[in-house]
């Protein structure tokens, strides 16, 4: 039997497989990926990506490319029984640079992701390769693997990252727990082509004699979801003529233009592994964690996973952090992929109520919450999604004290800004790809140590100075800080930023989580305090 070796094995070729693998790629990580079905299957599965998983792959330059096949600001809609919306999502910010519900057909973006491999020499796809068993020791892991033609072969790898689904072989083989709830109910899943219906959004019906979802996607397709009653036969149910009937039910003779692509009947879990990281080996997305639909979160959690992964396994393999920093990984995501797994819960529990009464008290509750400005507000811009927050793990918060509120430890921000040349782009992109040190109208190179300048250096950090603007003293004369970018706040939204948390200089990890915030005086304090965290 062969043996190859490698950095890091990607068991999984998924969208989160090939997410990672990107970011392997842009970090320069010789990497395999394993998958072991040979094509993409050709029909959709996840279909919501919100703002925050457009950030993820603008990380690796693929934001655009995937929203070329994504329908943008799609709003979400509660019906009740008798066909009246009784509450609308319809976010209008784009805090994080994109827009908060994008919709699009799973198969399509996974093209566009494998497409982006092809700029990586040290990226290795390998289809239709099976891994059989899994074993690793303090110097790395060994992976058993039958390719396409029965051969048989070991590859020993640094680092192992599990994308391999719910029924994850890794996980099962590392006898890693997976608790949670299987939902009693079961749904139909129809995709249809060639539809025509005017209705731009997606739409749950609450209607307690049978809930149902309708979801407009890309190139003339919609998902149709339907719940299964106690004792109805599965089989029976997801016959194409019954399916029809269904469909007939609410857009009539309309259902025979309708191309059925698939049916199938799913069973939703709720389920959360017992540990992210065990030595070298990270679970990611479906293996760590699987939600239900109904907050159109799943993919959405698995490519929060993959950034947080991606620098810090980059930054062990590289040798610029030790191994133990891959522990922070569950330390970190753990809790937001556990609260979006309880928001889709609760969810779920409002779409499908089947007791008439208990769906009339849901209905008045919404429908009196539309009178009150701050909580429609808070419904229509999607704020009931719990922000992720980082306590514990790499951040610094300052007297060491930990505030619901801090900004330290949520998402940073992304604006437009205008660089040098005085062009317009995006904030990530003057970030870069590793740690970031922004001051607001002043140059953090000039408050560094040479001890901390040496250390963040070699960590390829940027350093970054925000002007006002216009503040130079012409279009092409601006303001420049030496040793750093500079660039202009051309909306203002960094200086509404700045002024909220009352603090100059602010320090960005690779994932764009705010890993501290301080002032010239404390930078030193800090980036001592996140050195130790890093080493």
């Amino acid at each position: 039997m062969s043996i190859e070796t490698t950095e890091v094995v990607i068991v999984g070729g998924g969208p989160n497989g090939i997410a990672l693998a990107n970011y392997m790629g842009m970090y320069g990580i010789n990497t395999l990926v394993l998958d072991s079905s040979e094509e993409i299957l050709p029909y959709p599965r996840a279909v919501g990506m919100d703002d925050e998983a457009v950030r993820v792959l603008q990380g690796v330059g693929l934001a655009e490319p995937a929203l070329k096949d994504m329908i943008r600001n799609v709003p979400l809609r509660y019906y009740n029984a008798r066909g009246v919306c009784f509450a609308e999502v319809k976010p209008t910010t784009a805090k994080y640079g994109w827009p908060m519900r994008n919709i699009f057909m799973q198969q399509l973006t996974e093209v566009t992701l494998r497409e982006g491999l092809s700029r990586y020499e040290s990226v290795d796809l390998r289809l239709g390769h099976n891994m059989n068993s899994i074993a690793q020791g303090a110097e790395g892991v060994t992976l058993a693997v039958t390719d396409n033609t029965g051969r048989e072969y070991s590859i020993k790898a640094q680092y192992v990252v599990a994308a391999d689904g719910a029924r994850s072989e890794i996980r099962n083989q590392l006898d890693i727990g997976y608790t949670g709830m299987t939902h009693p109910a079961k749904w139909i899943v129809v995709d249809a082509a060639n539809d025509k219906l005017d209705a731009p959004y997606t739409a749950l019906h609450a209607d307690p004699e049978r809930p149902f979802v309708c979801i407009h996607m890309p190139y003339q397709y919609r998902r149709w979801e339907f719940m299964l009653h106690p004792g109805e036969d599965e089989e029976t149910m997801c016959e194409e003529g019954k399916i029809r009937a269904l469909i007939r039910n609410h857009i009539g003779d309309a259902v025979d233009e309708l191309d059925i692509v698939r049916i199938r009947a799913y069973t939703h879990n709720s389920r959360v592994a017992s540990t992210f990281a065990k030595g070298r080996v990270m679970l990611c997305g479906d293996a760590a964690h699987i939600t239900p639909p109904w907050a159109g979160q799943g993919l959405n959690s698995g490519l929060r996973d993959v950034v947080n992964i991606g620098w810090k396994l980059a930054a062990v393999v590289k040798g610029r952090a030790p191994q133990s920093i891959l522990q922070t990984y569950d330390t970190e995501r753990r809790g937001h992929a556990t609260d979006l797994i309880a928001l889709a819960d609760n969810m779920g529990a409002v779409l499908g109520m089947t007791n008439p009464i208990l769906a009339g008290v849901r209905d008045w509750i919404f429908k009196a919450s539309d009178s009150v400005d701050n909580l429609r507000e808070h419904l229509a811009e999607f704020k009931f999604k719990p922000v992720a927050q980082i306590t514990k793990g790499i951040v610094y918060h300052e007297g060491d004290e930990v505030y619901q509120d801090s900004a330290v430890g949520q998402l940073f921000i992304q604006p437009d800004v205008e660089d040098a040349e005085g062009n317009r782009r995006k904030f990530d992109e003057i970030l870069g790809d590793w740690f970031a040190v922004v001051g607001y109208r002043v140059n953090p190179a000039d408050f560094m140590s040479d001890e901390n300048r040496a250390f963040w250096d070699t960590l390829e950090t940027r350093y970054v100075q925000v002007n006002r603007s216009r503040s130079g003293l012409s279009y092409d004369e601006r303001l420049t800080a030496s040793g750093a970018s500079s660039v202009e706040d051309v909306d203002n939204g960094l200086a509404d930023w700045f002024g909220a948390v009352r603090n100059k200089i602010v320090i960005v990890r690779p994932d764009r989580f705010v890993a501290a915030i301080t002032s010239p005086a404390r930078l030193n304090e800090a980036l001592d305090e996140l050195r130790k965290r890093l080493s």
